[in-house]
């Protein structure tokens, strides 16, 4: 590689726009000096095995994968890391130097960074973690969850049978709840974590009654607009510590960018800064 090359990366998805991708890659390749571009790009289901085929050629690296594609993507991957396969979905491809794709799940890694950057006493083996939603945010969050060893996770969702899916394909130390009945477990979880999309701008409020809430008990939502979502305001009265999702979002781009870029890039508030605008 010369010092005249321009290294390339990017994000897929339809829609797009909405994305943060490139505020965050592109604020870390200004700090660090990188000869280097981070492109969206909308595609559709049906155009993504001939772009990602063509993308190699035109000198991209890699790029990150987000709606609808995370699971689709994997039908098209050569190689599949241990942990998209047992999620089932992919959000970050390297484009190897043999020139197989390389699909990899980061989105458990952004969760538990968040946690630890942010609450650094957090202590996952401290007790049950309250898991509220089955859908793809959550497996990789309950996968990351398992791989820190937090002793059992109360798995709930408003459709059960996603709960129930979710408990046959991880095992053991899941137990799924309904939904009308989890508020009753919130005195033994020491982790509470919104995996939904409710309470995001657009969506509707997340209603879960957190009357049992106790202030030993670390909330977090992976929401991040807005940063303080309702569901984290109605933790904070009730003394909780609380973490807010941005912090997920910035750390799953960790591994891409370092892959693709060559340098493993800081988490900080400079970057949450650039990345709200």
């Amino acid at each position: 590689m010369t010092k005249e090359t321009i290294l390339l990366a990017g994000v897929i998805g339809q829609p797009i726009t909405q994305s943060k991708s490139p505020a965050l890659h592109g604020h870390w390749l200004k700090r660090y000096g990188i000869n280097g571009h981070y492109i969206p790009m909308d595609v559709s289901s049906v155009n993504l095995p001939h772009v990602l085929n063509n993308l190699p050629k035109m000198g991209f690296r890699g790029v990150n994968i987000t709606l609808p594609h995370k699971e689709s993507v994997l039908d098209i991957a050569d190689v599949i890391s241990d942990r998209a396969a047992l999620i089932g979905a992919a959000n970050t491809l390297t484009f190897q130097s043999d020139g197989k794709l390389h699909a990899d799940n980061t989105d458990g890694i952004g969760f538990i960074s968040n946690l630890k950057q942010e609450a650094p006493g957090w202590d996952p083996k401290a007790g049950p973690a309250l898991v509220l939603g089955a859908g793809g945010a959550s497996r990789a969050i309950v996968a990351a969850l398992l791989h820190e060893k937090v002793p059992e996770i109360i798995l709930t969702n408003r459709t059960r049978a996603r709960a129930d899916a979710l408990k046959a394909h991880f095992g053991g130390k899941i137990k799924v709840v309904d939904w009308t009945q989890a508020a009753s477990h919130l005195e033994e979880a020491t982790t509470l974590i919104n995996t939904t999309a409710l309470g995001m701008v657009g969506k509707e409020e997340l209603k879960f009654n957190l009357d049992a809430l106790t202030p030993k008990t670390l909330v977090t939502d992976i929401v991040y607009n807005p940063l303080i979502t309702p569901f984290l305001a109605r933790a904070q009265e009730r003394g909780c510590f609380t973490v807010d999702g941005l912090g997920m979002l910035l750390h799953q781009a960790v591994p891409g960018f370092e892959r693709w870029f060559g340098r493993a890039p800081e988490v900080d508030e400079d970057l949450r800064r650039a990345v709200l605008g």
